[in-house]
């Protein structure tokens, strides 16, 4: 990385300044219901997740989550039983998971740390499933995050990461100066894949993907969201929703991939 690339310390920066989903509650930071108000809102405006995660299969298992957050997804692998591990580069992000799971009265392990380094954090150990939701295309270099990920599976763990797509509604917009990677402006790395490219990082690593696939794209007026209101754009509204399905499948914002070591 030379001298005039984003450090990891400006993305650790950025996320404790404002942590993902912050701001999706009105509740008082903390509280019971406010955690369940941004669960909640979450996952209507992502609900693609929860069959990407498939908390349910989990039960019993070990589950290394990198980037944790505030613990939403974290909180549902707990509540069907996993053994759950999360590990946040943001202290305030983690913070308020492990809030979070003393208020639900779940367990788990939570560790500040680096994704490029969670080899080293978690030395020896190995996981059934190691998951990361939107993370991984925040961190400098990639590859040295899997080859550490490679080193935390055994011959049967399932590997699940969601990364920004090239190909994608979001991406053009961006391009084109009508949006942001983030809710809040100024995001230092958010890096964005094809999908022939992730296969074959991860190919190149001994990896095996299994499956590939798109979703995802933000329909509402943003000055009506911040008010928790969900108001299409006008070309959203005026289209069938067999139309935005297709091309969200098609020109998905997040692009979810499942494999295994080869």
């Amino acid at each position: 990385m030379s001298n005039d690339e984003p450090s990891l310390k400006e993305v650790q920066d950025f996320w404790n300044a404002r942590p993902c989903n912050l701001q999706h509650s009105n509740a008082p930071v903390g509280t019971k219901q406010y955690f369940d108000e941004v669960e909640e809102r979450k996952y209507f405006v992502e609900p693609h997740i929860p069959a990407f995660a498939d908390f349910t299969s989990w039960t019993g298992k070990r589950v290394l989550e990198i980037g944790c957050g505030m613990g939403t997804d974290a909180t549902n692998f707990a509540r069907n039983g996993a053994i759950y591990t999360g590990v946040e580069l943001s202290s305030e992000s983690l913070n308020l998971a492990k809030k979070r799971f003393d208020i639900f009265g779940l367990t788990g392990r939570f560790i500040e740390g680096n994704a490029e380094k969670i080899d080293q954090i978690l030395r020896g150990e190995t996981f059934d499933l190691v998951y990361s939701f939107g993370v991984l295309h925040h961190t400098p270099n990639l590859n040295n995050a899997l080859k550490g990920i490679r080193s935390l599976m055994h011959s049967s763990s399932v590997f699940k990461m969601m990364v920004y797509a090239e190909n994608s509604w979001k991406s053009a917009m961006i391009a084109a100066g009508l949006d942001q990677p983030e809710a809040q402006y100024g995001c230092p790395i958010a890096n964005t894949y094809s999908s022939t490219q992730i296969t074959t990082i991860l190919n190149s690593l001994g990896f095996e993907v299994n499956s590939i696939y798109q979703d995802h794209v933000f329909p509402y007026v943003v000055e009506e969201y911040k008010n928790y209101n969900y108001v299409r754009e006008s070309w959203f509204q005026a289209m069938p929703q067999e139309v935005f399905t297709a091309i969200e499948k098609q020109l998905g914002w997040h692009m979810m991939v499942s494999s295994r070591l080869a």
